[in-house]
């Protein structure tokens, strides 16, 4: 069985999120236990799982998503991935519809290579900063929203673009204030370096302390930047040490997180399944 890894969010190789991508045949998944085996041996934020549905349905691919830890109900970078095997590999062309847990989910590949995903968009809602947070995150918060139960992180306004840069967190302490992650973000520092907002996403709850690009959180940083710049096209650089870009459109309840994809590595799974 062919396994690949799939770097996201960047048209480089060796930058953005690193994802592996396995897909099935028609007869579905195998156990739960063996998925999660798989995505604990490839150590990566996330795997992604994929097999073709009948047709005629509401949509084409069943997909699932695990970390090395356990299974998650969302995640942009890995559909991306999933989305750029599909395409490379002529297994798909045209829209691809996902079903996933968190609904379906749709990928359009453009003529220049990059993919847009159709997600829905994460409510947002103020929050007052929790007790300890800026201690576990080493930087007092502007603001502090909920990012609601699918996406299900804290997002968290800094000062400026320095301080999220500069994060040094404590991750066993930052692990009991969301669900699933925290999401730290500022304005630019400068108009016209080629992104309007920068972030940076730790999920120490679910076995990986950073992600280098965050697609899913990008639900929540869009209607966020959306109504403090008065634009629905934005563009967003995580500034992790491998860094990925993720233009937003805001459209609703969706929000469409367009990137490019490199394949850096196929193999064979010599495993049965």
């Amino acid at each position: 069985m062919r396994i690949r890894t799939v770097d996201a969010f960047t048209d480089r190789p060796f930058t953005g999120n690193p994802a592996g991508v396995l897909l099935f045949g028609p007869g579905g998944f195998p156990e739960d236990i063996r998925l999660q085996q798989i995505a604990t041996e490839l150590n990566l934020s996330e795997t992604a799982f994929a097999h073709p549905l009948p047709p005629g349905g509401i949509a084409d691919w069943a997909l699932r998503w695990f970390t090395p830890a356990t299974e998650v109900d969302m995640c942009g970078h890995a559909t991306l991935a999933t989305a750029h095997v599909l395409h490379t590999t002529s297994a798909a062309s045209g829209t691809v519809r996902f079903s996933a847990r968190c609904g379906i989910l749709t990928s359009a590949t453009h003529p220049d290579g990059s993919i847009t995903l159709d997600f829905p968009t994460a409510p947002l809602t103020p929050e007052t900063p929790p007790a300890g947070l800026a201690q576990a995150l080493g930087a007092e918060p502007v603001s502090v929203h909920d990012t609601g139960p699918q996406v299900g992180d804290l997002l968290v306004e800094l000062a400026d673009e320095a301080a999220v840069r500069g994060l040094a967190p404590d991750f066993a302490a930052l692990a009991a204030h969301s669900r699933r992650g925290v999401i730290a973000t500022a304005a630019a520092a400068a108009p016209g370096c080629g992104y309007d907002f920068v972030s940076r996403g730790f999920f120490p709850s679910v076995g990986i302390d950073e992600d280098p690009v965050t697609g899913s959180s990008h639900t929540a940083l869009a209607p966020f930047w959306s109504a403090r710049f008065g634009r629905d096209e934005l563009t967003g650089l995580q500034a992790s040490a491998r860094s990925g870009l993720v233009r937003t459109s805001l459209r609703g309840d969706r929000t469409l997180l367009t990137g490019h994809a490199v394949t850096v590595m196929d193999g064979e799974l010599l495993v049965t399944l």
